[in-house]
């Protein structure tokens, strides 16, 4: 009777010290939307319900003594309106092991790009930037997969994420190089990102704001891309604008994006609208409706179902989505 307490006693004392230093976090998000869609998975106007980046994720951390910590997340995507997989990647998301402590953080794996959460994504508020209303005009250069990243630890208010990914199997992709940098003054948070792709030397630069005042939140990117590899399309800027104005559980938002020409291709601008409405039912769910309206030129198309540059009336289709939608966080 004593050895049995003795050992139930010792096994307790090993769980509570496993618990102690080591956790792990089941996370996801469940988005979807009924949307009428016009010249977006087909050429003219169809009836869908709608998967905005649902996913299911899982992460920890191991408290390994001496202010140093192993890190994991891995992150699978699927379609809530089918239940398919999204993609050919089973982690299709962020998928990385790591070390953390006061020199900062190390990751190894699939990562998405620093460059693109401190600019691009940081003003995507009505629906962060996820389905048919994402920001079509962003250049993204991030390889994501085989990917090394270094983040520092906070400098003045401000860290900075530096990133590799390695160049490697049949294909022998390029590397890619990238930099994210977030910080803020006072109430003004601001952001930096840089990609360059080491074979064609593709690369993007951008830079972001964004002024919290009261209820009323503002934010905006610039950016300036360079298409140099064969058949490049040369330089472009791009533009974005959002705002969201809060009233109890209510959001308004609209952001407006233009991207100019392709300095090596004519008539290649485009323009794209978003007005939103989110009512927060608690902190994780809120239901939401939206307008979008991606406006192209007339050579170039920049909406993604419509990259081979389908053409209606010697102008590229205009893509637009009116959605009403669920999501949910846990």
């Amino acid at each position: 009777m004593k050895m049995t307490l003795i050992v139930a006693a010792v096994s307790a004392l090993a769980a509570t010290g496993a618990l102690a230093q080591s956790s792990v976090t089941v996370y996801g998000r469940l988005n979807t939307s009924l949307e009428e869609q016009k010249n977006i998975a087909v050429n003219g106007n169809q009836s869908v319900m709608q998967n905005n980046a649902s996913r299911l994720g899982f992460k920890g951390t191991e408290d390994l003594g001496g202010g140093l910590k192993a890190d994991f997340l891995l992150e699978h995507r699927f379609n809530s309106d089918t239940g398919t997989q999204t993609g050919s990647a089973f982690w299709a998301g962020d998928a990385y092991v790591g070390l953390s402590g006061g020199f900062g953080a190390i990751k190894l794996g699939r990562l998405t790009s620093a460059a693109y959460y401190a600019t691009a994504d940081y003003i995507s508020m009505h629906n962060h930037d996820t389905g048919t209303s994402d920001d079509k005009l962003y250049t993204y250069l991030g390889q994501n997969a085989n990917t090394i990243a270094y983040t520092t630890p906070s400098l003045g208010g401000f860290t900075a994420e530096a990133s590799i990914s390695a160049g490697e199997g049949a294909s022998r992709n390029n590397k890619v190089f990238g930099l994210g940098v977030n910080g803020a003054i006072g109430k003004l948070q601001l952001g930096f990102g840089y990609e360059k792709n080491d074979g064609d030397k593709d690369n993007q630069l951008a830079i972001r704001g964004l002024y919290e005042m009261g209820a009323l939140t503002f934010g905006a990117y610039y950016q300036r891309s360079q298409d140099k590899g064969v058949g490049g399309l040369g330089n472009r800027d791009a533009y974005r604008v959002a705002a969201m104005y809060t009233a109890g559980a209510s959001e308004f938002h609209v952001n407006v994006g233009m991207a100019d020409d392709w300095s090596k291709l004519g008539n290649s601008d485009a323009k794209q609208y978003t007005v939103g409405y989110n009512y927060n039912l608690s902190k994780r769910t809120k239901v939401y409706a939206f307008y979008t309206v991606t406006d192209n030129g007339s050579n170039y198309s920049y909406f993604s179902y419509l990259g081979n540059g389908a053409v209606v009336n010697n102008r590229a289709a205009e893509a637009s989505a009116l959605a009403l939608g669920v999501r949910h966080n846990f």
